[in-house]
C-alpha cells in the first residue's frame, strides 16, 4: 500500500480584459465566467523508503516554465528538499479559454499582452495550494489501474500528415487517432475513494475562438460531472473527492467531429491545405457534435466521464511496486541523435513555419496563410525580415522543408523568443510510469514514444510497464510530430519547433530517462543546464485598473434588467446589474465567488446557495462601458430535475474606489434579483 493524497484549488485569475491562452487570437478577450478553473494535486508516498511522486492537473493551457519555476521555488521554501524537479509533475489540461499571460518568453507575449503578474500568481498559488492540501490529507490507500476504449470523441484533425507515416506503421493501429483512455483510480484503506485520475488525448477546444467565457472545456466539464458524482449534495470546486482529466499525445486530435466545413458555403473543406474556395483558410472550421459550442463541450465531456466512469468502477489491476522519478533539464536547440551506428543528426535553434500562421480547422489563423505551406512568400518574408531580422543559412537549412516565418532561436529582445532548455522527466509509480512531455506530442510521435519507453524498461529487466503520457508539462515547446508527418508542413509540423528531428531526440532523452530508472541509476544522470528566469519588469498592454463608477441616480447592484416572475426547467434565468470590473475583485481574492443562485426555504424562512459561478449552468457576463462604467449579466440555466420553489440570483463584486492620486481601495457591494418562481412541467 502506499500513502496517497489529494487536493484542489481554484486557479482562476483575472476573468476579464485578459487575453485567453490557446487560440493566439489577440480578439479573443475574457469578458466573464463560464466555470472556474483548477489545479488537482495527487502525492503518492512509499512507506518504506519514503519517497515520494506529485502529479498535478491544471485548468490551464499548458505549463509554463516561469509557472513551473516559481511553484518549485514556493515549495523548496515550504517543504525544503521533499517535492524537486524530479518527482513534481505540472501538467496543463490545455482549455483554450483560461487567462493567458503567465509566460516569460516573448513569443507568447504578442498574443497574450505581455506577462500579467495577477494571472501568473492566480495559477502558482493555486498549483501551490493544491499541493499544501493534499500534503495535509495523506492517508494509506491503494491504486487501481484501468484501460478502455472511448468512441465518438475526437478525429485527426491533420489527417493528410498523418497519412505521411508509412503504410506499415499506419497498418499496426486501428485508428489515427489514440482512442485508449487510462485511468488510475485512488482509494484508502477503509475503501473511502479519494480521487481519479485520467489520461486521453484530445484537445480541449469544444469552445471556439469566439467564446470570452473563462472556462476548462471539455475535460474540465468531465472533472466537473465525476466530482459533483462523488461529493453528494456539494456545490461544485467543493468536497474531498478530486477527479483529474488530464492531456496526452493529442497534437493532433480535435473534439470537433463533424469535421471541417466552409463557415460560408457549407462544403467540407478537408483537404491537405484546410482551405475554402471563396474566402481561403479563414473559413475552415471543424464543427463539434452539439448545436452551439456549450452544447458541444457538454456532449464530448459527458463521453469522456461516462467512459472515465465505467472504468474507474471496474478498476481491479492494482499498482504496487517503488516510486522513482527522473528528470533532467536539455538544451533541445543542440541535441545530437544517433538515428543507427553511422548516422548522426541534430536538432534546431527553435523557429516557427508559415503554416503554424495559418492556425488549425480549431481556430484560424488572422492573416489567411494556408497549412501546407512548404514554400515562403516574399511579402511576408519582407515584413519579417524588417522587424525581426533574416533568419540565418543554418537554421533555414537546419529546418528543410519548414520554410521559417519567425525564426525564434535568434531573437532576443526583450528576452529570448522561445526556451532552449526544456524538461524531461519520468516518473513511476510501481508499474506505471508517467512521461512527463513539453508540448503537444501528435498521435503517431506519442505512440513511438511510449513504445520506445516500454522497450527500454523491458530491455533493462522492468517487463509489464503500463507508459502513460502526461501532455503540456513543465515548459511549452508547442508540437512534436514525427520526422514523416514534418514533410508535409502543416500546422503542427510548422510548430515543431526544434526541427525535423525533434522526436528522435526526445525518444533518445526518455530512454535515458526510462533505462536510469530501470538500472536505478537515476542519480548518474547529468541535471543540465538550468533554465533562466529572466527579471521582467511589468511589461504589459493590458489596460491599468481603472476606477469604476456608475450611471446617474444609481449604484453598484442596482437591477439593471429584472427576471421574469415564473420559469421552467431548460429556460434561461437572467438578470443586468450595475456591475464593476471583475479584475477589482480577482486583485482582492483569489477564491471570490462572483454569483450565487439560492432556494428559499419557507420553514426557516432562509435563503439556501444551490449554485456557483463554478457551476456549468451559470454565466457570468461583463460588458464595459464608458467612463468606468459596466454591466453584469448573470444567465441561469436551469437543469431539467431543477426542484420547483422560489429562487433568486445574487451577485457579488467589487468596485474600486480612488482615495488620492496614488491610493484606491476595494469595496465589496452585491446585487439581488428579485424572487422567481420554477414551475414544474
Amino acid at each position: 500500500s502506499y500513502l496517497l493524497g489529494v487536493g484542489r484549488a481554484d486557479c482562476t485569475g483575472p476573468v476579464a480584459e485578459i487575453p485567453l491562452m490557446g487560440y493566439a487570437n489577440p480578439d479573443q478577450v475574457g469578458g466573464g465566467l463560464l466555470t472556474r478553473l483548477y489545479s488537482r494535486a495527487f502525492i503518492v508516498e512509499d512507506p518504506v523508503d519514503s519517497r515520494r511522486v506529485v502529479f498535478v492537473s491544471a485548468d490551464i493551457g499548458m505549463v509554463s516554465q516561469r509557472v513551473r519555476l516559481e511553484v518549485l521555488e514556493k515549495l523548496k521554501s515550504k517543504y525544503g528538499n521533499l517535492y524537486r524537479q524530479d518527482n513534481v509533475i505540472l501538467s496543463g489540461t490545455h482549455t483554450h479559454s483560461g487567462p493567458g499571460g503567465y509566460f516569460q518568453y516573448t513569443l507568447f507575449w504578442i498574443t497574450s499582452k505581455g506577462l500579467i503578474r495577477p494571472s501568473l500568481k492566480a495559477i502558482v498559488n493555486g498549483i501551490v495550494k493544491s499541493i499544501d492540501i493534499a500534503h495535509q490529507n495523506m492517508k494509506r490507500g491503494r491504486l487501481f489501474i484501468n484501460r478502455g476504449t472511448v468512441e465518438n470523441s475526437q478525429i485527426n484533425r491533420s489527417p493528410f500528415s498523418y497519412l505521411e507515416n508509412t503504410a506499415s506503421e499506419r497498418s499496426r493501429y486501428s485508428s489515427n487517432t489514440d482512442k485508449e483512455m487510462v485511468i488510475l483510480k485512488m482509494v484508502d484503506r477503509n475503501g473511502e475513494e479519494l480521487g481519479l485520475i485520467s489520461w486521453f488525448a484530445v484537445h480541449p477546444v469544444s469552445m471556439n475562438h469566439t467564446n470570452q467565457l473563462v472556462n476548462s472545456d471539455n475535460m474540465g466539464y468531465a472533472s466537473y460531472l465525476f466530482e459533483q458524482e462523488k461529493n453528494k449534495g456539494m456545490l461544485p470546486g467543493e468536497g474531498s473527492f478530486v477527479a483529474a482529466f488530464a492531456s496526452s499525445n493529442l497534437g493532433d486530435v480535435s473534439p470537433n467531429t463533424k469535421g471541417p466545413f466552409c463557415v460560408n458555403t457549407g462544403e467540407s473543406c478537408n483537404n491537405p491545405q484546410s482551405t475554402c474556395p471563396v474566402g481561403g483558410a479563414t473559413m475552415c472550421m471543424a464543427m463539434g457534435p452539439g448545436s452551439d459550442m456549450f452544447d458541444s463541450t457538454r456532449i464530448i465531456g459527458q463521453n469522456i466521464y461516462l467512459k472515465a466512469r465505467e472504468l474507474y468502477e471496474k478498476a481491479s489491476q492494482e499498482v504496487k511496486g517503488p516510486l522513482s522519478s527522473a528528470h533532467r533539464w536539455v538544451n533541445m536547440s543542440d541535441v545530437s541523435v544517433e538515428l543507427n551506428a553511422t548516422h548522426t543528426v541534430k536538432t534546431c535553434k527553435p523557429a516557427l513555419g508559415y503554416s503554424f500562421a495559418a492556425g488549425t480547422i480549431d481556430g484560424v489563423g488572422a492573416f489567411n496563410f494556408t497549412q501546407g505551406s512548404v514554400e515562403g512568400d516574399p511579402f511576408w518574408d519582407g515584413i519579417r525580415d524588417q522587424l525581426l531580422g533574416e533568419p540565418s543559412n543554418e537554421t533555414k537549412a537546419c529546418h528543410k522543408p519548414k520554410p521559417i516565418l519567425f525564426s525564434t532561436g535568434e531573437m532576443t529582445w526583450p528576452h529570448p523568443w522561445h526556451p532552449d532548455i526544456v524538461d524531461v522527466q519520468i516518473a513511476a509509480i510501481g508499474s506505471l510510469a508517467i512521461v512527463a512531455v513539453p508540448g503537444e506530442f501528435t498521435t503517431m510521435s506519442g505512440r513511438r514514444l511510449r513504445e520506445a519507453v516500454k522497450r527500454e524498461f523491458d530491455f533493462h529487466g522492468t517487463a509489464r510497464m503500463d507508459v502513460v503520457i502526461a501532455g503540456l508539462c513543465n515548459v511549452y515547446t508547442h508540437y512534436i510530430t514525427t520526422y514523416e508527418e514534418y514533410q508535409a508542413q502543416r500546422y503542427e509540423a510548422a510548430s515543431t519547433i526544434y526541427g525535423p528531428h525533434t522526436l528522435s531526440a526526445y525518444i533518445q532523452l526518455y530512454r535515458g530517462l526510462a533505462k536510469a530508472i530501470a538500472t536505478n541509476t537515476v542519480q548518474d544522470l547529468p541535471r543540465g543546464p538550468e533554465p533562466p528566469l529572466f527579471n521582467v519588469g511589468n511589461l504589459t498592454l493590458v489596460p491599468a485598473l481603472a476606477a469604476d463608477s456608475v450611471p446617474a441616480n444609481k449604484t453598484f447592484g442596482d437591477v439593471l434588467q429584472e427576471v421574469r416572475q415564473q420559469y421552467r426547467a431548460r429556460e434561461v434565468a437572467e438578470v443586468t446589474f450595475v456591475g464593476a470590473n471583475p479584475r477589482s475583485s480577482a486583485e482582492n481574492a483569489t477564491e471570490h465567488n462572483f454569483l450565487t443562485v439560492e432556494r428559499y426555504t419557507r420553514t426557516s424562512d432562509s435563503w439556501h446557495v444551490v449554485q456557483n459561478d463554478a457551476s456549468w449552468d451559470t454565466r457570468f457576463y461583463w460588458t464595459k462601458g464608458l467612463f468606468g462604467r459596466s454591466n453584469v449579466t448573470i444567465e441561469w440555466h436551469i437543469p431539467p430535475g431543477t426542484e420547483p420553489g422560489v429562487y433568486r440570483i445574487r451577485y457579488l463584486g467589487h468596485y474600486k474606489k480612488k482615495l488620492s492620486v496614488t491610493h484606491s481601495v476595494s469595496i465589496p457591494f452585491e446585487g439581488t434579483s428579485s424572487a422567481f418562481e420554477i414551475t414544474a412541467l
